[in-house]
Protein backbone atom coordinates (compact mmCIF):
# COMPACT_ATOMS: atom_id res chain seq x y z
CA UNK A 1 0.00 0.00 0.00
CA UNK A 2 2.84 2.37 0.95
CA UNK A 3 4.51 1.62 -2.39
CA UNK A 4 1.25 2.37 -4.26
CA UNK A 5 0.91 5.71 -2.50
CA UNK A 6 4.46 6.67 -3.41
CA UNK A 7 3.79 5.73 -7.05
CA UNK A 8 0.67 7.87 -6.99
CA UNK A 9 2.55 10.83 -5.55
CA UNK A 10 5.33 10.37 -8.09
CA UNK A 11 2.76 10.39 -10.89
CA UNK A 12 1.18 13.61 -9.54
CA UNK A 13 4.59 15.29 -9.35
CA UNK A 14 5.36 14.21 -12.89
CA UNK A 15 2.05 15.64 -14.14
CA UNK A 16 2.64 18.89 -12.25
CA UNK A 17 6.13 19.18 -13.65
CA UNK A 18 4.90 18.50 -17.15
CA UNK A 19 2.13 21.13 -16.75
CA UNK A 20 4.63 23.70 -15.49
CA UNK A 21 6.89 22.91 -18.41
CA UNK A 22 4.01 23.37 -20.83
CA UNK A 23 3.16 26.74 -19.27
CA UNK A 24 6.75 27.87 -19.61
CA UNK A 25 6.89 26.82 -23.26
CA UNK A 26 3.59 28.64 -23.95
CA UNK A 27 4.97 31.83 -22.40
CA UNK A 28 8.13 31.52 -24.42
CA UNK A 29 6.10 31.06 -27.60
CA UNK A 30 3.91 34.09 -26.74
CA UNK A 31 6.97 36.21 -26.00
CA UNK A 32 8.52 35.14 -29.28
CA UNK A 33 5.34 35.98 -31.15
CA UNK A 34 5.18 39.43 -29.57
CA UNK A 35 8.83 40.00 -30.31
CA UNK A 36 8.15 39.30 -33.98
CA UNK A 37 5.43 42.00 -34.13
CA UNK A 38 6.33 45.61 -34.90
CA UNK A 39 6.45 47.88 -31.84
CA UNK A 40 3.36 50.20 -31.52
CA UNK A 41 4.07 53.84 -32.26
CA UNK A 42 2.23 57.02 -31.26
CA UNK A 43 -0.31 58.46 -33.67
CA UNK A 44 0.81 61.41 -35.78
CA UNK A 45 0.49 64.78 -34.07
CA UNK A 46 -2.15 65.98 -36.55
CA UNK A 47 -4.48 63.10 -35.63
CA UNK A 48 -4.02 63.67 -31.91
CA UNK A 49 -4.49 67.41 -32.41
CA UNK A 50 -7.74 66.90 -34.35
CA UNK A 51 -9.06 64.50 -31.71
CA UNK A 52 -8.26 66.96 -28.91
CA UNK A 53 -9.60 70.07 -30.69
CA UNK A 54 -12.92 70.01 -28.84
CA UNK A 55 -11.20 69.73 -25.48
CA UNK A 56 -8.80 72.56 -26.27
CA UNK A 57 -11.78 74.72 -27.24
CA UNK A 58 -13.52 73.98 -23.94
CA UNK A 59 -10.34 74.62 -21.96
CA UNK A 60 -9.89 77.96 -23.69
CA UNK A 61 -13.48 79.00 -23.01
CA UNK A 62 -13.11 77.98 -19.38
CA UNK A 63 -9.88 79.94 -18.97
CA UNK A 64 -11.54 83.06 -20.38
CA UNK A 65 -15.03 82.82 -18.91
CA UNK A 66 -14.36 81.40 -15.44
CA UNK A 67 -12.68 84.71 -14.50
CA UNK A 68 -16.12 86.32 -14.77
CA UNK A 69 -18.19 83.73 -12.89
CA UNK A 70 -18.83 84.55 -9.24
CA UNK A 71 -20.13 82.75 -6.18
CA UNK A 72 -23.15 84.31 -4.48
CA UNK A 73 -24.30 83.78 -0.90
CA UNK A 74 -27.71 85.14 0.06
CA UNK A 75 -28.44 85.15 3.77
CA UNK A 76 -31.83 85.37 5.45
CA UNK A 77 -31.32 86.46 9.05
CA UNK A 78 -32.86 84.53 11.93
CA UNK A 79 -35.97 85.67 13.70
CA UNK A 80 -37.50 84.41 16.92
CA UNK A 81 -39.21 81.45 15.24
CA UNK A 82 -36.52 80.21 12.86
CA UNK A 83 -32.81 79.86 12.26
CA UNK A 84 -30.74 81.81 9.77
CA UNK A 85 -30.57 80.38 6.28
CA UNK A 86 -27.98 80.83 3.53
CA UNK A 87 -28.61 80.10 -0.15
CA UNK A 88 -25.67 79.68 -2.51
CA UNK A 89 -25.61 80.14 -6.25
CA UNK A 90 -23.74 81.63 -9.15
CA UNK A 91 -23.64 84.82 -11.17
CA UNK A 92 -21.38 86.62 -13.61
CA UNK A 93 -19.78 90.02 -14.10
CA UNK A 94 -21.89 92.21 -16.38
CA UNK A 95 -19.67 95.30 -16.62
CA UNK A 96 -16.69 97.01 -15.01
CA UNK A 97 -18.96 99.28 -12.97
CA UNK A 98 -19.49 96.38 -10.57
CA UNK A 99 -22.82 95.03 -11.81
CA UNK A 100 -23.35 91.31 -11.24
CA UNK A 101 -26.17 89.32 -12.86
CA UNK A 102 -27.85 86.34 -11.19
CA UNK A 103 -31.27 84.75 -10.59
CA UNK A 104 -34.06 86.64 -8.82
CA UNK A 105 -35.07 83.56 -6.83
CA UNK A 106 -31.62 83.45 -5.25
CA UNK A 107 -31.66 86.97 -3.77
CA UNK A 108 -35.27 88.20 -3.69
CA UNK A 109 -35.79 87.42 0.02
CA UNK A 110 -32.23 87.94 1.24
CA UNK A 111 -31.29 90.25 4.09
CA UNK A 112 -27.66 90.33 2.96
CA UNK A 113 -25.75 89.15 -0.11
CA UNK A 114 -22.03 88.58 -0.64
CA UNK A 115 -20.20 88.03 -3.93
CA UNK A 116 -16.93 86.10 -4.19
CA UNK A 117 -14.86 86.73 -7.29
CA UNK A 118 -12.81 84.04 -8.97
CA UNK A 119 -9.67 85.37 -7.23
CA UNK A 120 -11.38 84.65 -3.85
CA UNK A 121 -11.94 88.31 -2.94
CA UNK A 122 -15.28 88.75 -1.15
CA UNK A 123 -17.53 91.81 -1.48
CA UNK A 124 -20.85 92.78 0.10
CA UNK A 125 -23.44 93.25 -2.64
CA UNK A 126 -26.40 95.58 -3.01
CA UNK A 127 -29.48 94.09 -4.67
CA UNK A 128 -30.33 96.88 -7.11
CA UNK A 129 -33.47 95.20 -8.42
CA UNK A 130 -34.92 91.84 -9.33
CA UNK A 131 -37.64 90.70 -11.70
CA UNK A 132 -39.47 87.54 -10.65
CA UNK A 133 -41.15 87.15 -14.03
CA UNK A 134 -37.86 86.65 -15.89
CA UNK A 135 -35.99 85.34 -12.81
CA UNK A 136 -33.25 87.92 -13.30
CA UNK A 137 -31.58 90.16 -10.72
CA UNK A 138 -28.93 92.89 -10.84
CA UNK A 139 -26.44 93.30 -7.97
CA UNK A 140 -23.77 95.95 -7.38
CA UNK A 141 -20.39 95.52 -5.72
CA UNK A 142 -17.64 98.07 -5.05
CA UNK A 143 -14.69 96.46 -6.78
CA UNK A 144 -11.89 98.01 -8.78
CA UNK A 145 -12.57 97.90 -12.51
CA UNK A 146 -9.36 96.00 -13.21
CA UNK A 147 -10.61 93.12 -11.03
CA UNK A 148 -13.77 92.73 -13.12
CA UNK A 149 -13.86 90.80 -16.40
CA UNK A 150 -17.34 91.15 -17.98
CA UNK A 151 -18.78 88.45 -20.19
CA UNK A 152 -20.20 89.38 -23.58
CA UNK A 153 -23.93 88.85 -24.06
CA UNK A 154 -24.76 87.09 -27.32
CA UNK A 155 -28.05 86.63 -29.16
CA UNK A 156 -30.32 83.71 -28.39
CA UNK A 157 -32.60 84.10 -31.42
CA UNK A 158 -30.08 82.21 -33.55
CA UNK A 159 -29.59 79.34 -31.08
CA UNK A 160 -30.38 75.94 -32.59
CA UNK A 161 -31.26 72.60 -31.04
CA UNK A 162 -28.17 70.40 -31.11
CA UNK A 163 -25.55 73.11 -30.74
CA UNK A 164 -23.06 73.07 -27.89
CA UNK A 165 -24.20 74.17 -24.41
CA UNK A 166 -21.52 75.15 -21.86
CA UNK A 167 -22.37 75.89 -18.23
CA UNK A 168 -19.99 77.37 -15.65
CA UNK A 169 -21.11 77.72 -12.06
CA UNK A 170 -20.64 76.64 -8.46
CA UNK A 171 -22.58 73.40 -7.89
CA UNK A 172 -22.68 72.42 -4.21
CA UNK A 173 -20.24 75.26 -3.54
CA UNK A 174 -17.55 73.81 -5.83
CA UNK A 175 -16.36 76.99 -7.49
CA UNK A 176 -15.86 77.44 -11.22
CA UNK A 177 -17.09 74.04 -12.37
CA UNK A 178 -17.79 73.45 -16.07
CA UNK A 179 -20.31 71.05 -17.57
CA UNK A 180 -21.18 70.63 -21.22
CA UNK A 181 -23.97 69.22 -23.34
CA UNK A 182 -26.27 70.38 -26.10
CA UNK A 183 -29.24 72.65 -26.54
CA UNK A 184 -31.98 70.04 -26.26
CA UNK A 185 -35.07 72.22 -26.71
CA UNK A 186 -36.28 75.75 -27.44
CA UNK A 187 -39.46 77.70 -26.86
CA UNK A 188 -40.22 76.29 -23.42
CA UNK A 189 -42.28 78.35 -20.97
CA UNK A 190 -41.82 78.56 -17.20
CA UNK A 191 -44.14 80.21 -14.69
CA UNK A 192 -42.98 83.20 -12.66
CA UNK A 193 -40.58 81.92 -9.99
CA UNK A 194 -42.39 83.63 -7.13
CA UNK A 195 -46.18 83.66 -7.62
CA UNK A 196 -46.43 85.40 -4.24
CA UNK A 197 -44.50 88.42 -5.49
CA UNK A 198 -47.10 91.19 -5.69
CA UNK A 199 -45.18 92.82 -8.56
CA UNK A 200 -45.74 89.84 -10.85
CA UNK A 201 -48.94 89.98 -12.87
CA UNK A 202 -50.76 86.63 -12.62
CA UNK A 203 -51.21 84.30 -15.56
CA UNK A 204 -47.96 85.07 -17.40
CA UNK A 205 -45.24 82.56 -18.26
CA UNK A 206 -41.60 83.38 -18.95
CA UNK A 207 -41.33 82.58 -22.69
CA UNK A 208 -38.68 81.24 -25.05
CA UNK A 209 -36.82 79.34 -22.31
CA UNK A 210 -33.82 77.30 -23.49
CA UNK A 211 -33.71 73.62 -22.49
CA UNK A 212 -30.29 72.00 -22.05
CA UNK A 213 -28.89 68.63 -21.01
CA UNK A 214 -25.65 70.01 -19.52
CA UNK A 215 -25.60 69.04 -15.84
CA UNK A 216 -27.08 71.65 -13.48
CA UNK A 217 -27.17 71.13 -9.72
CA UNK A 218 -27.91 73.32 -6.68
CA UNK A 219 -25.42 76.18 -6.77
CA UNK A 220 -25.42 76.42 -10.58
CA UNK A 221 -28.43 78.77 -10.60
CA UNK A 222 -27.50 82.16 -12.00
CA UNK A 223 -24.43 80.96 -13.87
CA UNK A 224 -23.92 81.70 -17.56
CA UNK A 225 -24.87 79.41 -20.43
CA UNK A 226 -22.24 79.87 -23.14
CA UNK A 227 -21.86 78.98 -26.80
CA UNK A 228 -18.72 77.84 -28.62
CA UNK A 229 -17.59 81.47 -28.97
CA UNK A 230 -17.76 81.98 -25.22
CA UNK A 231 -20.76 84.33 -25.59
CA UNK A 232 -23.55 84.27 -23.01
CA UNK A 233 -26.67 82.84 -24.66
CA UNK A 234 -28.60 82.33 -21.44
CA UNK A 235 -28.53 82.20 -17.65
CA UNK A 236 -29.31 78.94 -15.87
CA UNK A 237 -32.51 79.14 -13.87
CA UNK A 238 -34.07 75.78 -13.01
CA UNK A 239 -34.12 72.02 -13.40
CA UNK A 240 -36.97 69.57 -13.79
CA UNK A 241 -36.51 66.88 -11.20
CA UNK A 242 -38.38 64.39 -9.04
CA UNK A 243 -35.67 64.22 -6.37
CA UNK A 244 -34.10 67.69 -6.33
CA UNK A 245 -31.08 66.55 -8.34
CA UNK A 246 -30.36 66.91 -12.03
CA UNK A 247 -32.17 64.34 -14.18
CA UNK A 248 -31.22 65.49 -17.66
CA UNK A 249 -33.46 68.54 -18.12
CA UNK A 250 -32.25 72.03 -17.26
CA UNK A 251 -33.51 75.46 -18.25
CA UNK A 252 -31.96 78.85 -19.00
CA UNK A 253 -33.43 82.32 -19.52
CA UNK A 254 -32.44 83.40 -23.06
CA UNK A 255 -29.92 86.14 -23.72
CA UNK A 256 -32.44 88.19 -25.72
CA UNK A 257 -34.63 88.46 -22.61
CA UNK A 258 -31.58 89.47 -20.59
CA UNK A 259 -30.74 92.21 -23.11
CA UNK A 260 -34.23 93.64 -22.63
CA UNK A 261 -34.48 93.22 -18.83
CA UNK A 262 -31.02 93.92 -17.35
CA UNK A 263 -30.64 97.56 -18.53
CA UNK A 264 -34.05 98.37 -17.01
CA UNK A 265 -33.16 96.68 -13.70
CA UNK A 266 -29.93 98.68 -13.50
CA UNK A 267 -31.30 101.97 -14.80
CA UNK A 268 -34.88 102.03 -13.46
CA UNK A 269 -34.98 99.41 -10.72
CA UNK A 270 -37.89 97.64 -12.39
CA UNK A 271 -39.12 96.20 -15.67
CA UNK A 272 -42.35 97.35 -17.28
CA UNK A 273 -43.76 94.76 -19.68
CA UNK A 274 -46.17 95.47 -22.53
CA UNK A 275 -49.68 94.02 -22.31
CA UNK A 276 -52.43 93.38 -24.85
CA UNK A 277 -55.21 91.93 -22.71
CA UNK A 278 -56.02 88.70 -24.54
CA UNK A 279 -56.64 85.17 -23.28
CA UNK A 280 -55.91 81.99 -25.18
CA UNK A 281 -56.65 78.35 -24.51
CA UNK A 282 -53.61 76.41 -23.30
CA UNK A 283 -51.91 75.22 -26.47
CA UNK A 284 -50.28 72.07 -25.15
CA UNK A 285 -51.84 68.71 -25.99
CA UNK A 286 -52.66 69.73 -29.55
CA UNK A 287 -54.95 72.67 -28.78
CA UNK A 288 -52.98 75.35 -30.60
CA UNK A 289 -54.08 76.69 -33.96
CA UNK A 290 -52.46 73.81 -35.87
CA UNK A 291 -54.21 71.22 -33.69
CA UNK A 292 -57.59 72.97 -33.95
CA UNK A 293 -57.47 73.94 -37.62
CA UNK A 294 -59.39 70.92 -38.92
CA UNK A 295 -61.95 70.76 -36.12
CA UNK A 296 -62.75 74.50 -36.30
CA UNK A 297 -62.20 74.87 -40.07
CA UNK A 298 -59.51 77.52 -39.56
CA UNK A 299 -57.94 78.97 -42.73
CA UNK A 300 -54.33 78.79 -41.37
CA UNK A 301 -52.29 76.57 -39.06
CA UNK A 302 -50.19 79.27 -37.37
CA UNK A 303 -51.10 82.09 -35.04
CA UNK A 304 -53.10 82.68 -31.87
CA UNK A 305 -56.84 82.01 -31.58
CA UNK A 306 -58.44 84.34 -29.04
CA UNK A 307 -60.56 82.73 -26.37
CA UNK A 308 -61.34 86.04 -24.72
CA UNK A 309 -60.53 89.73 -24.40
CA UNK A 310 -60.06 91.58 -21.10
CA UNK A 311 -62.58 94.34 -20.61
CA UNK A 312 -60.96 97.80 -20.85
CA UNK A 313 -57.66 96.40 -22.14
CA UNK A 314 -55.76 97.51 -25.26
CA UNK A 315 -57.26 94.55 -27.15
CA UNK A 316 -60.75 95.55 -26.04
CA UNK A 317 -60.21 99.17 -27.12
CA UNK A 318 -58.83 98.02 -30.47
CA UNK A 319 -62.01 96.02 -31.12
CA UNK A 320 -60.57 92.51 -30.91
CA UNK A 321 -63.12 89.78 -30.26
CA UNK A 322 -63.04 86.64 -28.17
CA UNK A 323 -64.94 83.42 -28.85
CA UNK A 324 -68.72 83.24 -28.97
CA UNK A 325 -69.54 79.51 -28.95
CA UNK A 326 -68.41 76.32 -27.23
CA UNK A 327 -67.23 73.45 -29.43
CA UNK A 328 -66.12 70.06 -28.14
CA UNK A 329 -62.81 68.95 -29.62
CA UNK A 330 -61.32 65.60 -28.59
CA UNK A 331 -63.35 65.61 -25.40
CA UNK A 332 -62.38 69.18 -24.42
CA UNK A 333 -64.51 72.33 -24.50
CA UNK A 334 -63.04 74.94 -26.85
CA UNK A 335 -64.23 78.55 -27.03
CA UNK A 336 -64.44 79.08 -30.78
CA UNK A 337 -65.29 81.97 -33.06
CA UNK A 338 -62.72 84.48 -31.78
CA UNK A 339 -60.26 86.51 -33.77
CA UNK A 340 -57.18 84.73 -35.10
CA UNK A 341 -54.03 86.88 -34.79
CA UNK A 342 -51.34 85.76 -37.23
CA UNK A 343 -48.79 88.62 -37.20
CA UNK A 344 -47.62 91.64 -35.24
CA UNK A 345 -45.65 94.41 -36.99
CA UNK A 346 -45.17 92.07 -39.98
CA UNK A 347 -43.68 89.38 -37.73
CA UNK A 348 -45.62 86.19 -38.45
CA UNK A 349 -45.55 83.98 -35.36
CA UNK A 350 -46.42 80.34 -34.86
CA UNK A 351 -48.04 80.24 -31.42
CA UNK A 352 -48.66 82.10 -28.18
CA UNK A 353 -45.09 81.62 -26.93
CA UNK A 354 -43.78 83.33 -30.07
CA UNK A 355 -46.17 86.25 -29.57
CA UNK A 356 -45.32 86.67 -25.88
CA UNK A 357 -41.60 86.45 -26.69
CA UNK A 358 -42.00 89.28 -29.21
CA UNK A 359 -43.91 91.40 -26.69
CA UNK A 360 -41.34 90.80 -23.94
CA UNK A 361 -38.22 91.33 -26.01
CA UNK A 362 -39.29 93.83 -28.69
CA UNK A 363 -41.97 96.12 -27.23
CA UNK A 364 -42.71 98.45 -24.36
CA UNK A 365 -45.88 99.95 -22.89
CA UNK A 366 -47.38 102.74 -25.04
CA UNK A 367 -45.87 101.31 -28.23
CA UNK A 368 -48.34 101.17 -31.11
CA UNK A 369 -48.29 97.89 -33.01
CA UNK A 370 -50.20 96.65 -36.03
CA UNK A 371 -51.88 93.27 -35.86
CA UNK A 372 -52.81 91.09 -38.81
CA UNK A 373 -56.10 89.43 -37.83
CA UNK A 374 -58.35 86.89 -39.52
CA UNK A 375 -62.03 87.30 -38.62
CA UNK A 376 -64.72 85.26 -40.34
CA UNK A 377 -62.16 84.49 -43.09
CA UNK A 378 -61.56 88.20 -43.69
CA UNK A 379 -58.06 89.60 -43.16
CA UNK A 380 -57.92 92.81 -41.14
CA UNK A 381 -55.09 95.16 -40.14
CA UNK A 382 -55.84 96.44 -36.65
CA UNK A 383 -53.68 99.04 -34.82
CA UNK A 384 -53.31 98.55 -31.07
CA UNK A 385 -51.57 100.64 -28.40
CA UNK A 386 -49.93 98.49 -25.76
CA UNK A 387 -50.29 99.17 -22.04
CA UNK A 388 -48.44 98.06 -18.89
CA UNK A 389 -49.32 94.68 -17.51
CA UNK A 390 -52.23 94.97 -15.16
CA UNK A 391 -52.11 93.21 -11.79
CA UNK A 392 -55.91 93.11 -11.83
CA UNK A 393 -56.93 92.42 -15.40
CA UNK A 394 -60.66 92.72 -14.87
CA UNK A 395 -63.38 90.67 -16.53
CA UNK A 396 -62.58 88.49 -19.53
CA UNK A 397 -65.16 88.58 -22.28
CA UNK A 398 -65.40 85.13 -23.85
CA UNK A 399 -67.87 82.33 -24.42
CA UNK A 400 -68.82 82.29 -20.74
CA UNK A 401 -69.50 86.01 -20.37
CA UNK A 402 -72.33 88.12 -21.69
CA UNK A 403 -71.01 90.76 -24.06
Amino acid sequence: MRFAIMLCLSAQLLIACNFTDLQSKARDASDAARASLPAPTALPDEIVSAADADYRLLSNIYERASLSVVNIEARIEADVASASDTSRGSGFVYDQQGHIITNAHLVNAADSVTVTLQNARVYPAQVLAFDSFSDLAALKISAEAERLAPLRIGESATVKVGQRAIVIGNPFGLSSSMTTGIISGLGRALPAVDPGDSSVAPGFDNPSIIQIDAIINPGNSGGPLLDSQGLVIGITTAIRSDNGRFQGIGFAVPADTMRRVIPDLIGQGRVDYAWMGISVMREDGGFGVAGLSDALDLPVERGVLLRGVTEGSPAYRAGLRGGDRIVEVRGEEVCAGGDLIVAINDYHFGNLDDLVTYLVQQTRPDDEVELLVIRDRLTLEIPLTLASRALDGGRTLDCHQAK
